[in-house]
């Protein structure tokens, strides 16, 4: 049927639509191009607040608003989460309707000896106070600042101290609830405050609400909840962990508060290496389009979505492997975790997926960097790597590889608290400790790999750290590779890295996705990097050997060390394998050969763009 002209599907003059438009950088929004039926709803959502060592951040401001005028084009502005600092706003510039959502407040901090401890900062919402072992506690940071009606999130609760070992600070704020106060004993929880949910707005899954649900080491994000609050530092006993308020809230572990979820709002959680997540706008429209006819707007999303008419699909093979984690500082620090390692018709037979079947267009290619050196200040963590994609298909970045405690302080002194290793495609090593007076510390364990998790599996998990006292010393974890776990540090032994897995799609057997290994303090029983990539892990004293890092574009991870900085993490790479029929072009970044079979490569060392016709 004729449609104004342009030959398509029936347009129907009578059925009304609804759009949900999601916003995850700051751009331009346009509203859809037909007469709008019922008023438009927004939510703005801003970047949460950064814990501190005590307090957890606070959730970014949310406001949700109806009967929005809007008239295209709208500039939209999405906050950053905060990076030792508060988050930034979030905003929607409609004229004569612009919406701000404040950042969420940074979570106040320890105080050493007997000074005052940190109030945690006011925003969207607050971030929780900090404690110290003295009589003294950290305020809460106010939440809704400043004032919206309705408002836009929650207070940050107070830190705690039993004045003799502990000290606790509290959940920052989110926009459904306040933060949950210090615990009045050791153990107990520093929560952060749980999100908002607004699907009675926009609706349940597949609207497209910006993040993954449930991600490890956040609180609960089931699909729809934005902005709870990150959870509060609880490093006794060996290291509690407290729950990130659900809406993608970190969660408070000592020596390794998780980051709040990307484009949640989330606000990070104490302990240490984590940042607030980043915020969201979300847009809806009802509208009915005029008379039958197309508008060059919807034949081109039909187009480009393969709706407007049948394209046949290529079945292609891919490998897309992201950024290995860097191994961690001074001393003993554990090997950094491998790129999620994801492939399908070569490699592994256990670890192959399934082809997929793409259709004629581009698409968007991210190559994930390798997470940079940690820093050479005792207890500093790695850092995790950043995920690479294809299509519907992504790797998560290698888990960092855990900090240490050197030797010479008493246990429960207030020196820097062992890490775990942090979890990933594959997870980091975990941090070991040297010779300390009293109790020997508690091993640290590897973090997990195949997070979030996919099937096949992209990874492994990372070895266990050992502590010793007098007079062994002790060792890093090696990180987690593609096909074999880190192994665990034992008699003053760094871990070696996982094995990655070879994968011939590009012609020659090549591994890729090795873990790091470990740190150690003697001078040759540094963990080995594990086949594909993975940095040696160093060596004291003095630097005997320096910590080695993974190999570019191989997705290895970074060694751990014994004195100095971690290895950073290898970058990862993607390559795609498209049948010869179909012509293949590549922006800067990728490079085209053929296979020895006769099909076309697309080999990625860096982001760009895939085009398919």
């Amino acid at each position: 049927m004729a449609n104004g002209g342009l030959i398509g599907p029936v347009k129907s003059t009578t059925d009304s639509n609804t759009k949900v438009t999601k916003i995850t950088a700051s751009s331009t929004f346009n509203k859809k191009n037909c007469t709008s039926l019922t008023a438009n709803a927004v939510l703005v959502v801003a970047g949460g607040g950064d814990s501190n060592q005590r307090g957890g951040g606070g959730a970014g401001g949310l406001r949700l608003i109806s009967c929005v005028s809007i008239a295209s084009p709208v500039a939209v502005t999405i906050g950053a989460g905060g990076g030792a600092a508060n988050g930034a706003n979030s905003v929607f510039s409609a004229p004569g309707n612009t919406i701000t959502s404040t950042g969420g407040g940074k979570g106040g901090t320890f105080a050493s000896s007997n000074g005052p401890p940190k109030n945690g900062a006011a925003g969207g919402s607050g971030g929780g106070g900090g404690g110290n072992i003295t009589a003294c506690i950290g305020a809460g940071g106010a939440g809704n600042t400043p004032p919206t009606d309705p408002s836009q999130g929650n207070a940050g609760a107070p830190g705690f101290t039993d004045q003799a070992n502990f000290t606790n600070g509290g959940g920052g704020g989110g926009a459904g609830a306040v933060g949950v106060g210090g615990p009045s004993t050791s153990t107990g929880p520093s929560a952060g405050g749980a999100g908002v949910d607004v699907t009675p707005t926009f609706g349940d899954a597949p609207q497209p609400f910006g993040y993954i649900a449930n991600a490890t080491g956040r609180g609960a994000t089931a699909t729809g909840i934005f902005a709870g609050g990150g959870a509060g530092f609880n490093c006794a006993n060996g290291g509690n962990s407290a729950a990130g308020g659900t809406g993608g809230g970190g969660s408070g572990i000592c020596g390794s508060g998780q980051s709040g979820t990307a484009n949640s709002g989330g606000g990070a959680g104490a302990g240490g290496g984590g940042a607030g997540g980043s915020g969201i706008v979300l847009v809806k429209e009802t509208f009915r389009c005029a008379s039958g006819v197309w508008s060059v707007n919807d034949i081109y999303d039909k187009v480009k979505n393969s709706e407007w008419i049948t394209r046949a699909n290529a079945t292609i093979n891919y490998m897309v492997v992201a950024g290995g984690g860097s191994g961690g500082a001074t001393f003993y620090g554990g090997g950094g975790g491998a790129g999620g390692y994801r492939a399908s018709g070569f490699g592994p037979s256990p670890l192959r997926g399934s082809a997929l079947g793409v259709s004629a267009g581009s698409y968007t290619i991210t190559v994930g960097a390798g997470g940079a050196a940690s820093g050479t200040t005792q207890g500093n963590t790695g850092n995790v790597g950043n995920a690479s994609t294809f299509s519907t298909i992504t790797s998560a970045g290698g888990g960092f590889g855990g900090s240490s405690e050197g030797g010479g302080s008493p246990v429960g002194s207030g020196a820097t608290c062992q890490s775990a290793g942090g979890v990933g495609g594959s997870g980091g090593g975990g941090g070991g400790s040297g010779p300390v007076p009293g109790a020997p510390r508690a091993t640290k364990p590897g973090g997990a790999g195949n997070t979030p998790e996919t099937d096949p599996d992209q990874g492994s998990a990372g070895g266990a750290g050992i502590a010793n006292g007098p007079p062994g010393y002790g060792a890093g974890g090696g990180g987690g590779g593609a096909t074999a776990a880190g192994a665990a540090a034992a008699n003053g032994n760094g871990g070696n890295g996982g094995a990655g897995a070879p994968n011939t799609i590009l012609g020659p057997n090549t591994t890729y996705a090795g873990g790091g290994g470990g740190g150690c303090y003697s001078g040759t029983n540094n963990g080995s990097g594990g086949a594909g990539g993975g940095g040696t892990g160093g060596t004291s004293p003095g630097g005997t050997v320096a910590a080695v890092a993974g190999t570019a574009n191989t997705g290895g991870g970074g060694g751990g060390t014994s004195n100095g900085a971690g290895g950073a993490g290898g970058s990862g790479i993607v390559i795609v394998k498209v049948p010869a029929a179909y012509t293949v072009a590549v922006t800067p970044g990728g490079a085209l050969s053929n296979h020895p079979d006769g099909e076309k490569l697309a080999k990625f060392t860096a982001s760009g763009t895939l085009t398919l016709s």
